[in-house]
Formats: structure tokens, C-alpha cells, sequence
């Protein structure tokens, strides 16, 4: 089917169905970030393939909404004649669709909507409709198969705790605030609660399961029996009862007279559903496992600075590689040869996402993706961005360098932007702070150089990083919207300023950061970070002149530690070319 027979064929399906218009979002059942092929209902509906996103279809009307990392992405992948592109913070969805809905009744699936979108249409006056099934899969003939991985464990050597506290802290946190139980809609709450990985995605490695945690310490975990093994049977423990999917229903409609808790941003609004008709009073609140997942324990924390010092290898290898041979070379095949790279680690089971390796006009696509059946060759003259990660037992790691292709410099201009933006990374970099401060507070520091020449990007300047887990965990990290997820001591954030000149360049750097208590002074405890990333910046497009003092002595003393861990590591010309990529301006 062409783009516009597979929208009519949707149309048609809502029709059967009784309503007019339906709410589709980007997630699967477990609202989570990344899904496996057989949930991708908005890529293989809209085309678009981004991350994050929804599209909201009517009669007469089809939109798909994005944040600012895929305007320029969904523009290239979204036919204009059946499509409209939006901004989902510049464009208030829910208002844009009281204004087109008018009184028409709109569907939207229970089992893959967040409660607190529906709260936001239905807060708008829109008419929403629970379906009995998501028309989507009606005209989806080739749909792929769910993915059937098994549970694996994670070590407490690496985890740093045992499952028995991690479940003792959250049913105590229950019953300090009058709950009964909890959902874990989260496989990622559930993974890092129960020590459990797995391989269903291929960037996440996790089991996509759900849990339900009673206050007085029992679990029950909601995945196939047979993909649970006796080893991982004993792991789990007496407190924890594997219970089939199948039988959800069954278990939280006997739950009539108990509080239970839900993330109305992390649970499907099916679970509320379910419990509000068997008689048991909901509260909202945050999923109780982000707080103790983001600050890391000390094994953890170990592991990071192992996985970063890994990951550095595999990046300066690269790096020193695509300086001798990558021109001519294509985005795909400079992916797979830094994959490969990483590989080359048994520690690493991955990438920790799809590397974005951009040249040219492509870097301006902030997650643009390679294709190799229609990807851009490495042309000398340009910026090259490579934003990838890796996912090794010991921790999980996001990085961005971004290069300038050839011997002769770029243009002034192009060089201004790209100073501004490494100044924006040392400045957070350097930042002390006390204890608590929101992410959206710091987030200027990263822009201010940008700022005083009338440029900016839209997108957070960092976000959380897991261990061994989501590439992006909360906290958000630093975002221009005032969002209050506070940065504590032993969370591990990205910082990741960037300009995009859409249809010319791109660039953006990034450095996975620790946070770390300061000096501490009379009015209470201070915060700073602790660079982990290893790997050199580029300084071919630098303007030294417009860096100050503080920052030069900066960039030269990471260079130096960059060259001190990983020098020894790197085979002879690798190790000669990080030598003279980290001299000292």
C-alpha cells in the first residue's frame, strides 16, 4: 500500500470501530522508549521513525507530533500531502485537537496510552474512547513476531545491591505513604529492581515484563513462565511469583479494597481501568525505583568509569581510523566499523542505540540515522557527527564527537559555532552547584555562548544514563522546559550542547558526566561533575582565541587524563595519533 491507501485503510478500521478518530502514540505496552519491530504501529502508519512521538488522525485531518530532535527528520520521512508535522511543546496537542475534533469521538488504545495523555486530551474536552483493539494491527498484514528472549541476571557485584533490599526499600516507601502496592509498568523499573536483563530490543537489554510490588515485600512478575530458567528462579527468591501475562487481568481485579500506586506517565491507562472496577483506590505518583535506580551505587559507579574507559578504546581507534581512511567512506560503513570496535571488547554486549553518523547537511538531522542503501559518503570539507554508545556489563555509555573532514579549515563562521558549542560543554562541565538543583536551571550554562550570537538548539543539553540499562533514564537531565527532577550526588548525566544548520551542517559534543559532591560549605551540601567519557575532542575547527583561560586549561587537562588512560591501551599508530589529537593548545 501507498502511504495515503494505508492512511484510508486506518480511516476505514475506525470506522468499524465507532469512532472518528484515534490517538496513536510512538510507545508499545510498556510506554517505553525504544520497541521491538512488531510495535512500531507509528513508523509503519506515518512513516516516521523517530523515538518519540504520536500522531493523531481524524476525518479530514492526519498529524504527526515530535519534540525538536525530529522536525527536521520527519520532514524527510512524512508525506506532506496526507501529514502535518508538529512541535509537541511549541503546538499543545491537546489544544490542537479540541480545535479539530470539534464533538467527533476519538479512540485510542488502553493498553499502549499513558495516563497522562489521556489526562491531557480529555482536559482539553476532547471525547476519548477506550478501543477493544488497536486498528493498527487490523491492516498491518506482515506484522514481525514479539520477541521471546529469556531472563538473565545481574550480577550483585555489578548491581551493587541484592534484590531483597532493593524490594525492601520500595515496599517500605509503600507503607510510609499509606500504599499497598505498586505497578511497574517499566521493564526497566522491573530489571533494575529484580537484577534482571534480557535481550528482547537490541539496544536495551532488557525482558519486557511488568510487576506488581505489594507493600508487605511480595512481587509478582508478569512475564512467561518459560522464559524465566530454575537459575533464574533462585535468584529472584520466595518473594517474587512469576505469573503469565494472560493473567494480569486476573490479579489486579483482586486487588478490589487495596491503595495501589501508578505513574501516570509510565503505566498504561488499561491498568487503571482494570483496578478502578475492582473496587481499589488508585494514587498517582512517580514510579518509586527512579530515584534509587539514578543514584548509582558504588559498584555501579566502578562500572561506569570501566565501561567509559572501555568505550574509549573502541572511540579513539575509531576516531584515529577515520582520520586516516574515512573519506569516501559511507555514514553505514563508518557505523559498522565503530560497532565492530566496541565489539571488540567481551564486555560489550552492543550499541546502547543506532549510531548517528552524519556528514554534511545529514548532521543538521539531530538523530539522523545511516541507511546504507542511500547513505551520504565522508566528503572532505565538512562536519562529520557521530553520536553512538555502547552497552557493556558494566555500564552504559553516549557519546558525541564531531570532526572536521580535510585539511582546510572551515569557514569563520562554521568555526565560531563550533567553539561556542565546546565552550557550552565546559561550562557545565564546570559547574558547582548545591544539592537538589533541577536539571532546567543548569541547563543555560550550556547555552549561553550560543546565546550571545543569537543561536540556540532544540533539545536538552543532557539527560540521565543508566547502568547497564536505558541510555536514557531520569532524571530528564537539563532541559529548557522547567521540568523539577532534581541532579543529586551518584547520578551519571550526559552533556550534550549542539548547532544545527538545517540543510548545511551539524554539530554537537557530548560527555557522559558523574555527579559528585563538592566542598562542602555553611549552607549545606554542593554538588559538581566528574568528566567519564575518554576520548579526544576535534580542534581542527577551533577558534583558541575566543576560549578563555579557564577553558583552555580545561580542554588541555582532559586531554592529558584522555591520553594518560587510554594511551596505553591503543595499539602504536593509534596510540601516536591520540598523542598529537591531545598536545596541549
Amino acid at each position: 500500500m501507498t502511504p495515503a491507501q494505508r492512511l484510508e485503510a486506518f480511516r476505514g478500521e475506525l470506522a468499524r470501530l465507532g469512532v472518528d478518530g484515534f490517538f496513536l502514540p510512538r510507545g508499545d505496552e510498556y510506554l517505553g522508549e525504544y520497541v521491538p519491530a512488531s510495535a512500531e504501529r507509528l513508523a509503519f502508519l506515518t512513516g516516521f521513525s523517530g523515538s518519540a512521538g504520536f500522531a493523531l488522525v481524524l476525518p479530514d485531518e492526519a498529524i504527526v507530533f515530535s519534540d525538536g530532535r525530529y522536525q527536521e527528520q520527519m520532514r524527510g520521512q512524512i508525506d506532506p500531502a496526507i501529514w502535518r508535522i508538529g512541535h509537541q511543546y511549541e503546538t499543545p496537542p491537546g489544544a490542537w485537537l479540541a480545535r479539530h475534533a470539534g464533538d467527533r469521538r476519538v479512540g485510542y488504545d488502553p493498553r499502549v496510552t499513558a495516563g497522562q495523555d489521556l489526562a491531557m486530551f480529555r482536559a482539553a474536552g476532547v471525547t476519548m474512547v477506550p478501543l477493544p483493539r488497536n486498528p493498527v494491527d487490523a491492516i498491518w498484514r506482515e506484522r514481525p513476531d514479539e520477541p521471546a528472549g529469556v531472563a538473565e541476571t545481574q550480577p550483585e557485584r555489578l548491581s551493587g545491591r541484592s534484590t531483597a533490599s532493593k524490594i525492601a526499600e520500595i515496599a517500605a516507601c509503600l507503607r510510609a505513604e499509606g500504599q499497598d502496592a505498586v505497578v511497574l509498568g517499566d521493564p526497566t523499573s522491573v530489571a533494575w529492581l529484580l537484577n534482571l536483563r534480557g535481550t528482547d530490543l537490541p539496544c536495551l537489554p532488557i525482558i519486557r515484563a511488568q510487576a506488581l510490588l505489594r507493600a508487605d515485600g511480595q512481587v509478582i512478575l508478569f512475564v512467561a513462565p518459560d522464559r524465566v530458567s530454575d537459575e533464574v528462579r533462585a535468584h529472584l527468591g520466595a518473594s517474587v511469583t512469576v505469573v503469565p501475562p494472560g493473567a494480569m487481568e486476573g490479579v489486579l481485579r483482586a486487588c478490589g479494597g487495596l491503595v495501589v500506586r501508578l505513574d501516570p506517565q509510565r503505566v498504561p491507562v488499561w491498568f487503571a481501568e482494570i483496578l478502578s472496577a475492582s473496587g481499589a483506590t488508585l494514587r498517582e505518583g512517580t514510579d518509586p525505583c527512579l530515584r534509587p535506580r539514578a543514584i548509582k551505587t558504588q559498584a555501579e559507579r566502578i562500572g561506569m568509569r570501566q565501561a567509559h574507559r572501555l568505550d574509549g578504546v573502541a572511540l579513539c581507534r575509531f576516531l584515529a581510523w577515520l582520520d586516516r581512511h574515512g573519506i569516501g567512506e559511507t555514514e553505514s560503513a563508518a557505523a559498522a566499523h565503530l560497532l565492530a570496535l566496541r565489539r571488540a571488547s567481551p564486555e560489550c554486549a552492543g550499541a546502547s542505540f543506532p549510531s548517528i553518523v552524519a556528514s554534511g547537511p545529514n548532521a543538521a538531522i539531530m538523530h539522523y540515522l545511516p541507511d546504507g542503501r542511500a547513505d551520504r559518503r565522508i566528503e572532505a570539507g565538512s562536519f562529520l557527527l557521530v553520536d553512538s554508545g555502547g552497552q557493556y556489563r558494566c555500564g552504559t555509555t553516549d557519546v558525541t564527537r564531531t570532526v572536521w573532514v580535510g585539511a582546510a579549515p572551515p569557514p569563520e563562521a562554521w568555526r565560531d559555532q563550533y567553539t561556542r558549542v565546546l565552550k557550552g560543554l565546559i561550562r557545565l562541565s564546570r559547574a558547582v552547584f548545591p544539592a537538589g538543583t533541577p536539571g532546567y536551571r543548569l541547563d543555560p550554562l550550556a547555552r549561553e555562548a550560543l546565546w550571545e550570537v543569537g543561536l540556540d538548539f532544540d533539545h536538552g543539553a543532557g539527560h540521565g544514563l543508566g547502568s547497564y540499562l536505558s541510555v536514557h533514564e531520569w532524571p530528564l537531565g537539563f532541559t529548557r522546559r522547567p521540568v523539577l527532577d532534581s541532579i543529586e550526588a551518584g547520578m551519571v548525566l550526559t552533556n550534550e550542547p549542539g548547532y544545527y544548520a538545517p540543510g548545511s551542517h551539524g554539530m554537537r559534543l557530548e560527555n557522559a558526566m558523574e555527579t559528585l559532591l563538592a566542598v562542602g560549605g555553611g549552607d549545606g551540601a554542593f554538588c559538581r561533575f566528574d568528566t567519564l567519557t575518554r576520548a579526544p575532542i576535534d580542534r581542527s575547527a577551533l577558534r583558541v582565541g575566543l576560549l578563555d583561560e579557564g577553558e583552555r586549561r580545561w580542554l588541555d587537562a582532559y586531554h592529558a587524563c584522555v591520553l594518560d588512560e587510554i594511551g596505553p591501551l591503543l595499539p602504536p599508530d593509534d596510540a601516536a595519533w591520540l598523542g598529537a589529537a591531545c598536545r596541549p593548545i
